[in-house]
């Protein structure tokens, strides 16, 4: 059974970090693509940053970009998402995603719809 387990959520103000962690089981982690997505409230689920399954590829949203840094750890089964100068407007759930991209020619995804497992979701929220 796949599980994706996010932690590290919590409330910070404006301008501080947060480190996102998210710990996976149950899958050849190294397979897979992972995602950050989150909803914040009223609006639609979003993308937030993506990787590859070898660290090698990224792709981050255009509003977390030059703050948001994602990275992997395969040995551990590891999907981190740093955030720093946070803004109340990062105020959200935040999900990790996984897609296995072994038998395609896609590395990375910003389209929820392609990722087959999702975590529970840690809350982030950002005070003005």
């Amino acid at each position: 059974q796949v599980q994706l387990v996010e932690s590290g959520g919590g409330l910070v103000q404006a301008g501080g970090s947060l480190r996102l962690s998210c710990a996976a089981s149950g899958l050849t982690f190294s397979n897979y693509c992972m995602g950050w997505f989150r909803r914040a409230p009223g609006k639609e689920r979003e993308f937030v940053a993506t990787i590859g399954w070898n660290g090698g590829a990224t792709y981050y949203a255009d509003s977390v970009k030059g703050r948001f840094t994602i990275s992997r750890d395969n040995a551990k089964n590891m999907v981190y998402l740093q955030m720093n100068n946070l803004k109340p407007e990062d105020t959200a759930v935040y999900y990790c995603a996984a897609v296995d991209t072994r038998s395609s020619i896609v590395v990375i995804s910003m389209n929820s719809d392609e990722y087959e497992y999702w975590g529970q979701g840690t809350q982030v929220t950002v005070s003005s």
